[in-house]
């Protein structure tokens, strides 16, 4: 299972936040670049970068500091939060992208979503599903669709996709566990690579991820708050 530290930009920095909510926001680095470093040290090669200015925006904004990391670093990044053209598609590739993750935007605009699906292939192209109360929830979590979770990946798979983020917003930032139930369901339901995304609150939680044969793991504040360490994760890399 790939273990995938996260780091979110809010105005160039490192910050994390609760349930999606802004007003959360807290300031762990305002050098993402030092924090991306760090992983890479500990023998992380997978990285998830989203740019939150851009979830709000509606078009990408950090792209400098993709950009950044992607020069200074061997990580493999996969990049999100406001893309929503082909020329913002353009931009992440052409500044270090190795994938991208579109959620708003296969709801909102499927046929744009489905063109960079059938431009790039099904490798570099990720489906965010993040969801409320098993609801897809869209433009940085700030509306909530009626599509069922399982019913949009499952739709997304039938023409070509095979790699799925997947959020419970109702578990990120708490530390309190992952959405397992949900998991299981979409892995029993869908053969699509399943990357699980909050709650991360300790490695028992990895561990039972992999179990379950996620594909990968998206962590961050576990590792920004000390319940996980680096040298924890080295173990698991």
């Amino acid at each position: 299972m790939r273990i995938i530290p996260a780091i979110d930009i809010i105005e160039g920095k490192c910050v994390r936040l609760t349930k999606g909510d802004y007003a959360t926001k807290k300031v762990y680095n305002e050098n993402p670049v030092e924090v991306a470093k760090e992983f890479e040290d500990s023998g992380i090669q997978f990285l998830h970068l989203v740019d939150l200015d851009g979830a709000k925006s509606n078009h990408i904004v950090n792209y400098k500091i993709l950009e950044q990391i992607a020069t200074k670093t061997n990580l493999k990044i996969d990049f999100g939060g406001g893309l929503k053209s082909d020329d913002d598609l353009r931009i992440a590739f052409e500044n270090g992208a190795s994938q991208i993750t579109g959620g708003s935007i296969a709801v909102k605009n499927p046929d744009v979503f489905i063109g960079w699906l059938t431009k790039y292939g099904s490798d570099k192209i990720i489906l965010g599903a993040d969801c409320k109360n098993r609801k897809i929830a869209t433009h940085g979590w700030l509306e909530t669709s009626e599509v069922d979770v399982v019913d949009f990946i499952k739709e997304y798979e039938e023409i070509g996709m095979k790699n799925v983020i997947c959020t419970d917003v109702a578990k990120d930032g708490m530390l309190q566990g992952t959405s397992n139930v949900l998991y299981k369901e979409i892995i029993k339901e869908t053969n699509v690579n399943l990357i699980a995304s909050g709650g991360v609150s300790s490695i028992n939680d990895l561990l039972v991820l992999k179990e379950m044969k996620c594909e990968g793991a998206i962590l961050g504040k576990a590792i920004y708050e000390g319940y996980i360490t680096l040298k924890e994760l080295e173990q698991l890399c």
